[in-house]
């Protein structure tokens, strides 16, 4: 991978299909990458969404809890463009449910607790040791690097808020395994880095009336406003080109601590 630009970056995007993951991709592939697979889900609108972004932008269906839907991917990274080198783990889901909620009497459920904690940890890690196997097979640079690794944690690992008990449990997780993880792979040249990112302009919250998204955006010190995804972006690439940046958690924030 050269240090001066993508020109060499083979990159599977998980979650590639919309908000973080597709702004990614799209960045990727306008900043001269030599190829990107885009992972989501069959029922997403990735096949569309790689012809939209073009150039070397191909979509694989699947789930990241699946070793085969994983490995199917990337196969057709290493069939299409000779070898995968970067990752880029966006792929997630949340819920909002209190622990008990007294109003309702209500007792959290231990299922979808399992399941967000399934996707979003077992789902990162899942993608994370295939294509680490992968890479480490591929030819080392003038650094002795053979890939790099981001994955996408929130700041609600750290400031969750109430209801996201197991957003929050899963988010700290990946914010947790992050430096192990990285020097589990340093051996073999892998850099692992994590985006913590705070409120962005994602599909979920789109999808809330103006009123809210305009009260949310309040609460960020500076700017004022929802994060764009192609700032999520930006920051991935600079982590792909520095070289230094391993095993680091970086809040893309706008300094907000999330009130309860």
């Amino acid at each position: 991978m050269a240090a001066s630009g993508l020109s060499k970056v083979v990159a599977l995007v998980t979650g590639g299909a919309s908000g973080l993951g597709r702004a990614t991709a799209e960045r990727l592939v306008r900043q001269g990458a030599a190829g990107v697979v885009i992972l989501d889900l069959p029922q997403s609108n990735g096949e569309s969404v790689a012809k939209e972004i073009g150039g070397n932008c191909h979509f694989s269906a699947g789930d990241v809890t699946s070793e085969a839907d994983v490995t199917s991917a990337i196969t057709l990274a290493r069939e299409r463009y000779g070898r995968l080198n970067t990752a880029i783990n966006c792929a997630g889901i949340g819920i909002a449910v209190k622990t008990y909620n007294a109003r309702k009497q209500q007792t959290h459920e231990l299922a979808p607790f399992s399941k967000v904690v399934s996707v979003n940890v077992g789902g990162t890690f899942n993608v994370i040791r295939l294509v680490a196997t992968e890479m480490a097979q591929g030819d080392a640079d003038e650094d002795g690097q053979r890939g790099v690794v981001v994955n996408t944690a929130s700041v609600a690992a750290y400031d969750g808020q109430k209801g996201q008990a197991a957003y929050s449990a899963s988010k700290g997780a990946i914010v947790g395994m992050t430096l192990p993880i990285a020097r589990d792979l340093s051996d073999v040249g892998i850099r692992v880095c994590t985006i913590a990112p705070g409120l962005f302009r994602t599909p979920l919250l789109a999808g809330l009336p103006e009123k809210v998204q305009t009260v949310l955006a309040e609460t960020t010190p500076f700017p004022k406003r929802l994060g764009h995804p192609a700032e999520y972006a930006q920051l991935v690439q600079s982590i792909v080109e520095n070289r230094m940046l391993n095993g680091e958690v970086i809040r893309l924030d706008g300094a907000i601590r999330m009130q309860p």
